[in-house]
């Protein structure tokens, strides 16, 4: 299987750039790998992706973007790619099923996952009361109670969901502020269901068969105390999933992937966009902006290296058309 431009990932950044290299008559072939729309399809509400006056569902967010894309000649296959090989060109890309895609030029999209608190109990209990995912597992809990760990904007976020099922929500955090933006505070602290331990961390997750509790330390008392709960959701930052491209690509000592200011990495031809580079903003719209500068790039690198082909072509005497791809992004 051969595409001129494969796109790993298909959340917002790598449907955005489907969108754009598929415009621009490449084609595109979206590998959407493990969790196809991406993270954004676990969040319930979006409320600050622009042109939505009303709330989208983040599901019907990223379906929607790729519906867009496959309309103008996107193509998405469900795979999953266990091993690269990017030093020579076309790029070969090997999948779990043990096909074999290439590619002339390649856009990493892969995002990013929740980071695990790393604690004891967390992945023994893991499906058994520990989740990541609210919007997928809320309605398991309802009439019980269940701790949210974190302060940002996806603890609150998915908090706030949760709280349409649970009987109490206990948010865990490990400073004595939020870090979460002014009116998602508001919402919180307005919500009788939630209930707020500061200066404390996690520090093993109790059960044997379902969660029954947590037992967490006070950071300025180093006093020791257990919560008794049904649910433990922790929502303490991602991890770059790019350990696909270790000791390939160039990353940041946390795992993101180094581009420089036009998406492209250390790799000619290669490009990155997304939460799998932004470890800052980490929004559904600053990927897909990330995700339509690396497919505008991808088509320029392209567009070039069929020029430098045709050139040489020309001076070893044979008489070709020069065309390179039009720079229509309206």
């Amino acid at each position: 299987m051969h595409t001129k431009v494969a796109i790993i990932g298909s959340g917002p950044a790598g449907l955005t750039a489907a969108l754009y290299a598929a415009r621009a008559n490449l084609e595109p072939l979206v590998i959407r790998g493990l969790q196809p729309g991406g993270l954004i399809t676990t969040t319930n509400e979006v409320e600050n992706y622009p042109g939505f006056v009303e709330s989208i569902g983040g599901f019907e967010l990223a379906d929607t973007m790729e519906r867009q894309a496959v309309k103008f000649g996107a193509q998405t296959y469900d795979a999953i790619i266990t091993h690269v090989d990017l030093l020579q060109r076309p790029f070969t890309l090997m999948t779990d099923g043990g096909e074999t895609i290439t590619a002339d030029a390649l856009i990493v999209a892969t995002g990013a996952s929740p980071r695990k608190m790393g604690v004891p109990g967390e992945d023994v209990l893991a499906n058994r009361g520990v989740s990541y995912c609210a919007t997928c597992d809320g309605f398991f809990f309802r009439n019980k109670r269940v701790v949210v760990v974190g302060g940002g904007d996806s603890a609150l976020e998915e908090g706030l969901f949760l709280t349409r099922y649970v009987s109490e929500l206990v948010l865990v955090h490990r400073r004595d502020t939020l870090r979460a933006s002014a009116i998602m505070q508001e919402r919180a602290f307005a919500n009788p269901k939630m209930r707020f331990v500061w200066d404390n961390v996690v520090e093993e997750v109790l059960g044997e068969e379902r969660v029954t509790g947590v037992r967490i330390r006070n950071l300025k008392t180093d006093e020791v105390t257990t919560l008794e709960t049904d649910g433990v959701f922790p929502y303490i930052g991602h991890v770059p999933n790019s350990q696909l491209f270790a000791d390939v690509l160039d990353m940041d000592a946390s795992g993101y992937i180094i581009t420089d200011e036009r998406r492209r990495t250390n790799i000619p031809g290669v490009f990155a966009a997304g939460d799998v580079v932004d470890h800052i903003y980490r929004q559904a719209i600053t990927a897909a902006g990330e995700g339509c500068q690396a497919a505008m790039e991808a088509t320029w690198f392209l567009a070039e290296q069929e020029y430098l082909l045709k050139k040489t072509e020309t001076a070893q005497g044979q008489e070709v058309a020069v065309v390179v791809a039009p720079d229509n992004w309206s």
